[in-house]
Order: C-alpha cells, then sequence, then structure tokens
C-alpha cells in the first residue's frame, strides 16, 4: 500500500467506543488511526464475535467481546462512553443493536454518535406478529425523527451516515448542482439547511425521481458453494434489509400505484411500501459501465430521507415530491445467493460469509445516483471505484466497504466540527464538506448523461401493461 501524507482532520478528546467489528468494523478502524489524534488507551472495540480479534491484538485495543442488548447497553457502554476527560465519540457499526436507545444515551452523557442505519434491536426485522408497515425503514425512521422533535439540538448524533443511506444524498445534492449549471438556472445554491430551497431547486430542474443506481462487479477467485450467503459487504445486513418490504419515496408525478402499494397516515408520508419483501423485487435501472440493468428495489433509509427532503409543501398531497429508491445490483455471488435464500422460504443459509480483499481477485462497485425525468432525461453522479484502487487506498475491505467507511470518516468529521447540532440526517449536512473528507477513498467520481429510459431495452416478445405517454413513470420500472 502506497504511503501518503494523510490529512489529519482533528483530536478526539475522549474515549472512542466502537460497537461492532464485522466487515464495515474493521475498515473503519484504519481510518480513524490515519485521520484523528486519540488516547489509544482510550479506544474500546466491543463485539460478540472474536471474529477479527486479531488485528486488535496488533495494535494493542481493548477488545470486549459482549453483545449489546436492551438489558445491559447502559451499563455496559456508560464507563467506556464517559472514561477520563474530554468529549467521548461512538462509533456504532453492529447489527440488531438499537440506533436509538443508544442516541438517547450518548446524548444524555455528551458524548458524539453515528451510526450507518436505524438499526432495531434484536427480532425486529423477523418478527412475524407484526405487520408489514412496522417493519419498514418508515417507521424505524419515524422513531428518531420523533426524538428529534421532541428533544432538538444538543450533542450532535449522525443517523444513517454510510455509503447508502450516507454518502448518496451528498451525491444527489451535487447532481442536483450540476443539473442547475448544466440548464443555466437562475437560482443560487441553497444554504445546507435550506430544504424548501433544496426542493424547489429539484423541483425547477424538473427532476421526476432519483435512483440509488448501483452495480457490484466484484467477484471471488473461487465459485461459491451452495447453502452459503456470500457478500462484499455484512450479510446479514443485506438479509435483513432483503425481507423488509419493498420501500420508496413516492413522487408526486406518479400516475399509478401496484395493487399491493400501502401509504402512511403519520409523519411526512413521503412513502409507500410494497406487500413484497425488497429483496426479491426487481425494477429497471442504469449505471455508466453496463448500461440497462436490473436492480433490487431493497429498502433503505435515504430512498426515504431523500424524499422528504427535496418535498415542496406538507401533507399526503405537497406541490411537489421526486420519486426515490435503490436500484441494487450486487455482485454475483450476492445474487446467486438471494435466489438460493428465497428459494429455500427466506430461510437464510447455515454460512454466512464476507469476501475479504484477499478472496477477490478484481471488480468495481459503482454506485451514485441517476436524477432522472428531466430536459436532458437522465444523469448519473457517482463514485466507480475498483478493488485495485481499494487495495492502494486503504487495508482490510471491498470496493463496497471503503465507500461505507469513508463515509464514516466524514461524518464523524462533521461532527467533530458541528458537535451541537442535535440529530442529524446526512441530507441536513454540508456536502461539499463531507464529499471533500470522502473524495480520496471514492476513486473516480464522475457524472454521465444517458438517453436511456424504462422503456427502452425490453424484450417486446409479450404484451406490457406500461405508460408510453411518460417513460419514467414507475409503472414502467417496476419489472412485474
Amino acid at each position: 500500500m502506497a504511503e501518503r501524507n494523510w490529512e489529519n482532520h482533528g483530536t478526539i478528546t475522549g474515549p472512542i467506543v466502537m460497537i461492532g467489528f464485522g466487515s464495515i468494523g474493521r475498515g473503519t478502524l484504519p481510518l480513524i488511526e490515519r485521520h484523528f489524534q486519540f488516547d489509544k488507551s482510550r479506544l474500546v472495540v466491543i463485539d460478540p464475535k472474536t471474529t477479527n480479534k486479531h488485528l486488535l491484538d496488533e495494535r494493542g485495543i481493548r477488545f470486549v467481546q459482549e453483545a449489546v442488548t436492551p438489558e445491559n447497553y447502559r451499563e455496559l457502554l456508560t464507563p467506556y462512553l464517559t472514561q477520563g476527560e474530554g468529549q467521548g465519540f461512538c462509533v456504532n457499526l453492529s447489527v440488531d443493536t438499537g440506533s436509538l436507545d443508544l442516541i438517547k444515551l450518548c446524548r444524555e452523557l455528551g458524548v458524539l454518535y453515528i451510526d450507518t442505519v436505524v438499526e432495531p434491536w434484536l427480532g425486529f426485522y423477523f418478527d412475524r406478529n407484526a405487520d408489514n408497515a412496522s417493519r419498514t425503514n418508515y417507521a424505524l425512521r419515524e422513531t428518531v425523527r420523533t426524538e428529534k422533535k421532541n428533544n432538538p439540538g444538543g450533542t450532535t448524533a449522525v443517523s444513517c451516515c454510510g455509503a447508502n443511506p450516507g454518502m448518496v444524498s451528498w451525491f444527489a445534492k451535487q447532481a442536483l448542482v450540476d443539473l442547475a449549471s448544466e440548464f443555466k438556472l437562475n437560482t443560487p445554491e441553497p444554504a445546507t439547511n435550506d430544504r424548501e430551497g433544496w426542493a424547489r431547486l429539484m423541483s425547477q430542474a424538473g427532476v421526476k425521481g432519483i435512483h440509488i443506481a448501483e452495480r457490484d462487479t466484484q467477484r471471488a477467485a473461487k465459485p461459491k458453494p451452495f447453502n452459503t450467503f456470500w457478500n462484499t459487504w455484512s450479510v446479514e445486513g443485506f438479509i435483513s434489509e432483503g425481507l423488509q418490504p419493498a420501500e420508496l419515496g413516492w413522487g408526486t408525478h406518479e400516475k399509478w400505484k401496484p395493487e399491493n402499494a400501502r401509504g402512511f397516515e403519520t409523519g411526512p408520508r413521503a412513502a409507500i411500501f410494497l406487500e413484497q419483501p425488497g429483496g426479491n423485487t426487481r425494477v429497471r435501472t442504469w449505471c455508466p459501465t453496463p448500461g440497462p440493468q436490473y436492480g433490487f428495489l431493497v429498502t433503505h433509509n435515504e430512498s426515504i430521507s431523500i424524499a422528504d427532503f427535496f418535498t415542496v409543501g406538507e401533507g399526503a398531497t405537497p406541490e411537489y415530491r421526486p420519486t426515490v429508491h435503490y436500484a441494487y445490483h450486487p455482485a454475483n455471488d450476492a445474487v446467486i445467493s438471494l435466489h438460493e435464500m428465497f428459494g429455500n422460504g427466506g430461510v437464510q443459509q447455515p454460512v454466512l460469509h464476507v469476501l475479504d480483499e484477499d478472496e477477490l481477485v478484481d471488480g468495481v462497485d459503482e454506485l451514485g445516483v441517476l436524477l432522472y425525468g428531466h430536459a436532458k432525461n437522465a444523469y448519473w453522479y457517482g463514485s466507480q471505484l475498483s478493488l485495485e484502487e481499494t487495495r492502494k487506498l486503504a487495508p482490510y475491505q471491498s470496493a463496497t466497504g471503503l465507500q461505507v467507511t469513508s463515509a464514516v470518516l466524514a461524518g464523524m468529521v462533521w461532527a467533530l466540527e458541528n458537535p451541537e447540532a442535535g440529530i442529524v440526517e446526512t441530507d441536513e449536512m454540508d456536502f461539499r464538506r463531507c464529499l471533500e473528507v470522502q473524495r480520496p477513498y471514492l476513486g473516480p467520481v464522475k457524472g454521465y448523461f444517458t438517453d436511456w429510459t424504462p422503456l427502452d431495452n425490453r424484450p417486446g416478445l409479450f404484451p406490457e401493461d406500461i405508460d408510453t405517454t411518460d417513460p419514467w413513470q414507475f409503472r414502467n420500472i417496476l419489472v412485474r
């Protein structure tokens, strides 16, 4: 790995507690070491598994083998978060840990906090006694929004700051700025928290919707064995979100809804969900390298937060809102794993495995935002990070992992620089500052216009229920 002078982004004056040390935790650790000054004797990593413990032993970093649970989180975490002087930082990169409860505890203690998802406690995703509406990311997000409304301001807690959700919200703003320049819109760039200004700019640019359009072409040296689930990032995380209902921000231009679409009666009502799993729901989308492709409509927080942030007006019938959803083509091994799992009634395989940098041979994670429906049809803006480049930039991760961990780094820097911002989503953060921190780890970051629409590249051998008057209707995007 090439040596270079990495920028010091500041000092964490108190203890650092990292919860979870799986694929994302082990990739985030060297970035924290590289970019912050801190007291290593007060860095603690907590995880119920010892898989990556050797990396901590090599560094002399304290490891606590414990699962963080609803019963023990206060007693377990408080001593570590408050050890010594200064302001601590809780970096939550775990599954099955209740983000809302950890946010409340950290803010109560005056400790900075960051996570990559609104994570529930163990059992939430697979609760057969819960209806599908209560298992959505909309419902999870509302718990954090309610806490923010009831307790505004105070110590910063950054919610949902990975690659997506997270980085893609910063890409969405940059892509919109690019479009405003392309269209010579006579509108100044809104301030960071000017939600109405940003929403009106999106409306003025004529954007009907946004795909979080991703293609992961990373491949392993050996073929995937039967009865295993392989992925280039957290398998538990992917399975959990894949078994949640398909979910999307719902735009004002839409004329049709699927029969199994359901809305919400409380909150901003910026989204709908389908009574079917996102990991088994396909959509048509486009990325620069493969061109047209199928993606999975897996639920993500950004599908709701971006749609909500760029809404003009309120309630069930706002003046403007874009349709927003994930359109994810994971690595081929993960696609095969999904098919295998759903073919077995959604029962996950006994072996769950994250492919590490030594098992992968090549490939790129092309992750960006596709802003569509405007005067130039569609514009993709994002990161085209290769495995080869990743190996030069940082250890212990795939290209997918580095897009996530570098976003965690950017969120931590922003929190240090804005320690009294309260509970924030990435849509509310300074996208220029965050991308400035993250960009050295993203490989080529480019924008591409395309003439492709969901009416293109269809087989044409069978009758279809499509809308030819508006190519960018969800009716044409959803694979039925």
